[in-house]
């Protein structure tokens, strides 16, 4: 198996590989709409993955980041079952535990995502240029299905495994209700919908402002737009 360090290699030097070549189809200042979509998508999930890869990525992130599911104390816990998470150290420990492991997921998840984009075909491609701040990740979202989650629910268990199972083991026993394949089917789940939500975020932040991207598709096509 590969290790996390050669994997991150091999997922960062995908995420360095440049956006799609220009093409001359009909639209928007002479570029096709498919591939200013296709562009805006690879520039968002590169960006995305780049911060959600470094050390700590899902627990640095504000819009990624997995708070524990309420079996283990959520972010407020209020129970009498979770006595050992009511202990601040216990619960940043474990919550850093959870976002480390969806750290390691993504690196399965970078290529599936960019992979999607080069070959997908897109219907009504002008609704998504002209849609709301996050209509092109919306419509990968609805596209890609469960890819990411089937992709990282293995990388997730492996990973809550390794790290540091005694906390784990503590925790569970502590709080009932939830076991290990819940708390596994929780933290990837959202981590699956935190990648969706970073790669929102990056759009949005190109939709409003195209020209800092200094793509000239990009700006052809969404400067207008503004």
């Amino acid at each position: 198996m590969d290790s996390p360090i050669s994997r991150r290699r091999l997922v960062g030097a995908a995420l360095a590989l440049p956006l799609l070549s220009l093409s001359a189809c009909a639209g928007f200042g002479g570029f096709g709409m498919e591939d200013a979509i296709r562009r805006l998508l690879t520039l968002s999930s590169q960006r995305a993955f780049a911060q959600l890869l470094e050390e700590n990525g899902f627990f640095a992130h504000d819009v990624a980041r997995i708070a524990l599911p309420p079996e283990l104390g959520g972010n407020a816990p209020t129970t009498l079952l979770a006595a050992l998470l009511r202990q601040p150290p216990v619960r940043e420990r474990l919550m850093r535990q959870v976002n480390k492991a969806a750290g390691e997921a993504a690196n399965v998840a970078a290529p599936i995502v960019l992979e999607s984009i080069r070959g997908m075909t897109i219907a009504d491609a002008l609704s998504i240029v002209r849609g709301g701040s996050t209509a092109a990740t919306d419509y990968l979202q609805r596209r890609m299905g469960n890819a990411i989650f089937d992709a990282m629910l293995p990388e997730v268990d492996e990973a809550l495994r390794l790290f540091d199972n005694d906390i784990v083991t503590q925790a569970l026993r502590a709080a009932t209700g939830i076991d290990f394949a819940g708390l596994r089917h929780d933290v990837t789940l959202k981590a699956s919908q935190g990648i969706y939500r970073a790669i929102g975020q990056e759009e949005a932040a190109i939709r409003a402002d195209p020209a800092a991207t200094g793509d000239p598709v990009l700006t052809a096509v969404f400067g207008v737009l503004r």
